[in-house]
């Protein structure tokens, strides 16, 4: 391999859905930068991969990019991975890739899975674009004031959420906008996969009433949120 930095997609969900490609550059690569050491072991041992891992998350991105460079110029090939998906769409790795850019090393990219574009084909929603938020700001005023500026979009709008805040946005959604279409899919690719449409209010009052079940405090599993089109 040439030296440089590659973006590698991996499952969402199911092993089986890595490419012949990203497993001959994780093979081959001097370097594995991983979002979680312990979850990318997981897959390299899958399928006998010994690479070298090196973790790289929000926390130490940017203090990593330096670290990048060098090995890179040293002659290295270093590959880059999340938990799931592609790096750089609502995970780390943006910064990594600016760093090269501007030092002008070479990026590659070996495309892969993700749950953005997952959600917008299981959806149904007719529509000539999407618009991709990522996740919603955590403060409550900041999250209430771009929802508000979501309503208008002309365009289905991709929402990542954690399990443990789902139910408070549906909420706030319910809220803004109980008859909207809404699209939730859960556990994308995994053995307990679930799609969710309806109307927002339908949506929030299902899942409402099985976190009431005794023992269960959130929705379970990644959560993906795709609103219709105003």
């Amino acid at each position: 391999m040439q030296p440089g930095l590659y973006l590698v997609g991996t499952p969402i969900g199911n092993l089986e859905d890595i490419s012949a490609r990203a497993l001959s550059t994780l093979r081959a690569a001097d370097l594995i930068l991983a979002e979680d050491t312990r979850h990318t072991r997981i897959l390299l041992e899958r399928y006998q991969i010994r690479g070298t891992l090196v973790s790289c998350h929000r926390l130490n991105e940017a203090s990593r990019s330096a670290f990048v460079l060098e090995r890179i110029r040293s002659g290295q090939a270093v590959a880059l991975v999340t938990n799931a998906g592609m790096p750089g769409v609502s995970d780390p790795g943006a910064r990594i890739v600016k760093a090269c850019r501007q030092a002008e090393l070479p990026v590659t990219i070996i495309p892969g899975p993700s749950s953005v574009t997952a959600a917008l084909a299981l959806c149904g929603f007719i529509a000539g674009g999407f618009h991709c938020e990522g996740f919603l700001p955590r403060k409550a005023g900041a999250r209430q004031k771009r929802m508000q500026q979501l309503l208008n979009e002309p365009c289905p709008v991709v929402i990542m959420e954690s399990p443990y805040r789902c139910l408070k946005l549906l909420a706030e959604w319910n809220a803004l906008m109980p008859e909207r279409e809404l699209f939730l899919a859960r556990e994308l690719t995994k053995l307990h996969e679930e799609c969710l449409w309806g109307a927002v209010r339908d949506v929030y009052q299902k899942l409402s009433e099985r976190v009431g079940v005794p023992g269960q405090r959130a929705v379970r599993g990644e959560i993906v949120l795709v609103l219709a089109p105003s």
